[in-house]
């Protein structure tokens, strides 16, 4: 039985990979080790922790590697942190294969560890183009990883041009593709009826059947000292608006003490009876938010992901999604209220784009976990393909 360990390090991670961790645990070729680091054991980022453990999933090891303060220093000595302790998880648990989502920066850590413990490194969701650090993370651990998983033909064909070993790279979509297919055979409005004000939150209550606006807003780390400008101004062109508004606390990458402290202050100088905030949210929910909203706003990359194939309208801000492939449905604007107002107004008059599969047509999961199973694996030792 091939021992795989799979990684999560937060919300966005999860979602990323949940699929394929569904499909690895019920693959009888398969030993599925799961181990939680990061904003993913933290519960002012939500505890993803407990969402797994509800999904049915049982937890190997986890780990505590995040220094407080969310700036570029904290941000390079938690990875290093990571490192260490992964590297232990590593000996201890003896995966033969261990799998990394992504590029968020706790990612290198786990990459790190794996492959100078001479394991076998999978990476999905490489080859994309977007801002921020995420961009030079990626690239790097597409250089460690030994097979790859990349959403979309654009990202296949970047990864081959870095050199990869084209019979270790698949097409397979996003794995985040599979669970959207799934949550919209229900009612998105029922469902967020029955469930949705189980979750902790601060504001009043959504009517589901009126227009109402999603905003998830990151920090880039590469802009760091200028995220609180960057929220104000979507804070301040949604304040024009007043439409009941749904926001998502931001993620651990550094800046987001910025962003957490403009947000509070913004709603102790203003009466913004129109927003409520969430730190975290079931995968489920923010599916159907994002079935049912008129706009998703910010700079999350499920606006481009999830929202082709849901036709959500998106406004995307700023620089974080820079270059990433999208379709029709994204509006991308500057860091201005008024760009943002106008964007916003556009898209709410659209109601919804047709779906398109740019991502992958849902069944990731289960393809990777089958190749996972039966694959000869590459050698430890990498060539470069050129």
């Amino acid at each position: 039985m091939r021992k795989i360990c799979v990684f999560v390090g937060s919300r966005a991670n999860y979602s990323s990979i949940k699929s394929v961790m569904h499909h690895l645990k019920n693959n009888s070729k398969i030993e599925l080790q799961v181990v939680l680091g990061s904003s993913a054991v933290l519960d002012r980022f939500g505890k993803v922790e407990d969402l797994i453990k509800k999904d049915g999933f049982k937890i190997d090891s986890k780990f505590y590697n995040n220094i407080e303060g969310e700036n570029p220093i904290t941000m390079s000595k938690s990875t290093g942190l990571g490192i260490i302790e992964m590297t232990m998880i590593i000996d201890n648990l003896d995966p033969e294969i261990v799998i990394v989502v992504g590029d968020r920066f706790e990612m290198m850590s786990i990459a790190i560890a794996t492959v100078y413990t001479n394991r076998i490194l999978v990476h999905t969701m490489g080859g994309e183009v977007t801002g921020t650090i995420d961009e030079s993370i990626r690239h790097a651990i597409t250089k460690f990883a030994h097979i790859h998983f990349p959403s979309n033909e654009d990202a296949k064909n970047r990864i081959i041009k870095l050199g990869e070993d084209p019979k270790f790279v698949f097409n397979f979509g996003c794995p985040r593709i599979d669970l959207v297919k799934e949550e919209l055979r229900k009612n998105s409005v029922e469902f967020l009826e029955k469930n949705f004000n189980k979750n902790k939150g601060v504001g009043t209550q959504i009517n589901f059947k009126e227009k109402f606006l999603l905003v998830s807003q990151h920090p880039v780390t590469t802009e760091f000292g200028k995220n609180r400008i960057h929220i104000n101004e979507t804070l301040e062109a949604l304040n024009i608006l007043k439409l009941p508004t749904i926001m998502l606390w931001p993620n651990i990458d550094a800046g987001s003490d910025e962003i957490s402290k403009a947000i509070r202050s913004f709603r102790e100088k203003n009466n913004c009876y129109w927003l409520s905030i969430y730190k975290n949210l079931p995968i489920a929910h923010y599916i159907h938010l994002m079935n049912t909203t008129s706009c998703l706003i910010g700079n999350s990359s499920s606006g481009i992901r999830e929202g082709e194939f849901i036709g959500t309208p998106v406004v995307n801000i700023g620089s974080r999604q820079n270059l990433r492939h999208r379709g029709d449905n994204v509006i991308d604007v500057e860091y201005k209220k008024d760009n943002i107002l106008k964007a916003i107004e556009d898209q709410i008059q659209i109601n919804k784009y047709d779906s398109k599969v740019l991502y992958g047509n849902g069944n990731a999961g289960e393809k990777i976990s089958k190749l996972l199973s039966d694959i000869k694996l590459p050698q430890i030792q990498k060539i470069i393909n050129y």
